[in-house]
């Protein structure tokens, strides 16, 4: 089966598992390599293309261990080498969502692909950005984000109340002045030397934008642990300055300059980490 003479459905997830099929076909099937995991997973040796893996683990539902690991193999994948792992997540979970859209179809008037697109986009978001792999069960809450996302849209299609004249329409509708928003907060934090420049949009694509942190880290090329303990260490410099009222009021001259000071030694351990093996450059402590 090809690509170009493939007759796409209408239905979003019927033409997500048509292209999972493509992609899962022969000559070169999508596949894991389940030899890198560890043996008391006790998972079936070599390599296992998508649908066999998930057969294995429909089978298994117990294995909660190999499902993790698979799960957080596959969604590193989607975030990092492209979308045919995307479609792959997508194909994963396809029994899950399928049961998703029968549960939330039952008795629903709009049209019934409404639904299966709102379950899948959220599915999608959690796996481009929100499900944090560093926690366990990474497929039970890419599956808790479809749900969620089609309940809402079943929901917010019976809430739903037609206005003839927005103008006429009670109620509050000028938007709120945005005083103390977080990422004015990041920003006094910058000026202050409690938040290096170089990890103001980490900070912010991670910590408000709840974006994945691995492709991040790629980008920046350090190791996704290496950028969580970063921003470890950013979040307990900003709550401490909150508590002591250094970003929500002004610093004394003596503050400033210590937390400049802190800054450059920052700066310098940073540097220092970058200069090849032997080098002779000063090592600093890190504030």
């Amino acid at each position: 089966m090809t690509v170009s003479n493939t007759q796409w459905p209408d239905s979003p997830l019927d033409a997500a598992d048509m292209a999972f099929a493509v992609l899962t076909s022969e000559p070169e099937p999508l596949s894991i390599d389940c030899d890198r995991f560890s043996p008391h997973l006790k998972l079936p040796a070599g390599m296992m293309t998508l649908p066999t893996v998930r057969d294995w683990l429909l089978a298994h539902p117990r294995a909660f261990p190999a499902r993790d690991a698979v799960w957080a193999h596959v969604i590193r994948r989607a975030r990092l080498d492209g979308p045919q792992w995307v479609i792959g997540a997508v194909g994963m979970a396809m029994p899950a969502l399928r049961r998703y859209a029968r549960q939330l179809r039952a008795g629903y008037r709009g049209d019934p692909d409404d639904i299966e697109a709102e379950i899948l986009a959220g599915f999608l978001a959690a796996l481009r950005d929100h499900v944090d792999l560093a926690r366990p069960a990474p497929y039970a809450a890419l599956c808790r984000a479809g749900w969620r996302a089609g309940h809402k849209a079943r929901q917010q299609a019976g809430e739903f109340t037609p206005v003839e004249d927005v103008e006429h329409a009670t109620g509050p509708r000028t938007p709120r002045v945005p005083y103390g928003h977080p990422d004015v907060l990041v920003r006094r934090a910058v000026r202050l030397g409690i938040l290096d420049e170089c990890d103001e949009q980490p900070y912010i694509d991670v910590r408000l934008g709840r974006r994945a942190i691995e492709p991040i880290a790629a980008r920046l090329g350090v190791s996704t642990d290496a950028l969580r303990m970063r921003l470890g260490r950013i979040d307990t410099r900003i709550a401490q300055a909150l508590a002591s009222g250094l970003l929500t009021g002004v610093a004394s001259p003596r503050a400033a300059k210590e937390l400049t000071a802190r800054a450059e030694r920052r700066a310098a351990v940073r540097a220092a980490s970058r200069q090849p093996a032997g080098s002779s450059a000063p090592q600093a402590a890190a504030a």
